[in-house]
């Protein structure tokens, strides 16, 4: 079960995940100012400074209501904050949590650090929390991010057809996609264990 008090790290050679604080605004603004269609495809954007402070504040807000945790993602190999992910819609009674609201600047997309904060993040919802089951999704026209999900061992469900609104007002089909616990154990870990620290 999932201690919303509790200041989680979780690291490894490559990457530091820490909790994501009102106070990392100053950290993440290059994104924002400089990087604004790192969230063309995201439901909430924050794609301005103003934006990104209230993204700032609404995951913090996540937190302390007990339905999300956010982390900022720090590269250890490029000496940088990266950007950012969560856990979200947690389910603590039916032991399943989304991972999502995952963006990171374009100098360390493709960089293999997706792979390794995944795998930290797997093995924490897994094996810490004991979760059954982990779900992502995303705008069913984001082909970057679903072929990434879809890298690590993520199983299509199915698509949402017009399930919610994008920012600009038009509709969003949104793709649904999985892991669970025994595909955790069994296949996606130890291929994932093999593909990271580097």
């Amino acid at each position: 079960m999932i201690d919303f008090n509790q200041e989680y790290i979780l690291e490894n050679e490559r990457v530091v995940l820490s909790p994501l604080k009102n106070e990392h605004f100053d950290t993440l603004r290059y994104f924002a100012v400089n990087e604004p269609e790192l969230w063309d495809y995201s439901l909430i954007q924050a794609n301005t400074p103003d934006k990104l402070k209230i993204y700032i504040e609404k995951a913090v807000l996540g937190r302390e209501n007990k339905h999300s945790y956010p982390f900022i993602v720090f590269d250890k190999l490029a000496n940088k904050y990266a950007g950012s992910t969560r856990f979200y819609d947690i389910q603590t009674d039916n032991s399943t949590l989304q991972l999502g609201f995952t963006w990171y600047g374009k100098d360390f997309q493709g960089t293999g650090l997706n792979k390794n904060c995944k795998y930290l993040l797997l093995k924490f919802a897994f094996e810490t929390l004991k979760m059954e089951r982990v779900e992502f999704r995303a705008d069913n026209d984001n082909k970057r991010s679903i072929n990434a999900m879809k890298s690590i061992g993520c199983k299509i469900e199915g698509v949402l057809r017009s399930n919610t609104f994008k920012p600009n007002g038009e509709r969003r089909d949104s793709i649904v996609l999985s892991i669970l616990k025994g595909e955790w154990t069994n296949e996606i870990k130890p291929k994932l264990k093999d593909n990271i620290f580097h």
